[in-house]
């Protein structure tokens, strides 16, 4: 949603590391390490000092990332962040699940063994965007069918590497897109600070979706992808990037963490629901785009009951708070 492509071709490549490790009081890092050229990912940063962690969601056979990185990170004992109130009385709105039964972000696993086909990349995407190819299968499904951020997101089982695409389009038999990534799921390692991904935050987006497979299993493990229709020109780890020229230090930066009020009642709520509001007092969210006011994201599956779905449309914003887990950043490239 944070920028509309120029159909120029450039040299194809793609490919980024990973999230981060997050702490409550880490020290700035100023400067990218390495560039990266067409035929080498970048050198990637350090990751800053660990936080308290939860567990780590598993998906084929693959853990989301190691259990202290930030995505797997509890936030519900976390001190509130300087401004809360501020920012929270400027996001208006009631929370809306951006998917269901049939509509969401979709994702595909693939085996170890999957072929690897080009990746050509628009305008100045690549500059970054880490070298290709990528384990695509020929039918991978594309977000919205190829409408909007047409996003396709792939883990590659045995490895646990997952490449994400934005603008995401089939051209011969390889692929066409404007920034990608690869995320090596049993790193902590960030991106270069002033990359973007396939999402505007520069983070990885299969691991921020409510899937249907967890919620099934009666909890969700990890923070959620969400966005706003306006954030700050600044960004907080594991973040990499802004989308915004916005210097309002109300607003939230890209990675800011928000979590449902500890007495916020949910005696109300059942069935999946429940279990998507439990996760957001545990883990809450983390602003990853821009968009609609408190979008938050998940994959398509039948199984989804979209009514009970409309549960989490009646919690307001106010219902939220932020958390404090860190500076923001304004490093560009």
């Amino acid at each position: 949603m944070r920028r509309i492509p120029r159909r120029a071709v450039a040299v194809g490549v793609v490919v980024a590391a990973c999230g981060v490790a997050v702490a409550a009081v880490a020290a700035p890092i100023t400067q990218i390490k390495g560039g990266a050229s067409v035929t080498a990912m970048a050198e990637r940063l350090a990751p800053p000092t660990t936080a308290a962690h939860g567990s780590s969601p598993v998906l084929g056979g693959c853990a989301m990332f190691p259990a202290d990185n930030p995505w797997n990170m509890r936030v519900d004992d976390l001190p509130l962040r300087a401004g809360s109130a501020q920012t929270i009385a400027r996001l208006g709105g009631n929370l809306h699940p951006d998917f269901g039964t049939e509509y969401g972000i979709p994702f595909a696993v693939v085996p170890a063994d999957q072929p690897f086909v080009s990746i050509q990349f628009l305008d100045d995407g690549a500059a970054e965007s880490d070298p290709g190819p990528y384990p695509f299968p020929p039918d991978a499904p594309v977000e919205g069918g190829g409408v909007g951020d047409a996003h396709v997101l792939v883990l590659q089982q045995g490895s646990c590497q997952l490449y994400e695409l934005a603008n995401a389009e089939k051209v011969g038999t390889g692929w066409v897109g404007t920034w990608g990534a690869k995320f090596d799921l049993n790193s902590n390692a960030l991106r270069p600070l002033g990359w973007t991904s396939a999402d505007a935050a520069g983070l990885p987006i299969l691991p921020g979706l409510v899937r249907y497979d967890e919620v099934l299993s009666g909890h969700v493990d990890h923070a959620i992808r969400v966005t706003f229709s306006q954030t700050q020109r600044g960004f907080i780890l594991p973040a990499t990037h802004f989308a915004s020229s916005q210097t309002d230090p109300v607003l939230p930066p890209m990675g800011l963490r928000l979590r449902l009020r500890a007495d916020y009642d949910l005696s109300r709520l059942h069935g999946q629901s429940l279990v998507v509001a439990t996760a957001m007092k545990r883990y809450g969210f983390i602003v990853a785009d821009n968009g609609s006011n408190w979008f938050f994201q998940g994959d398509p599956n039948p199984g989804w009951d979209d009514d009970d779905l409309n549960q989490l449309k009646t919690i307001p914003g106010s219902a939220f708070e932020v958390v404090e887990t860190g500076p923001v950043q304004q490093a560009e490239r």
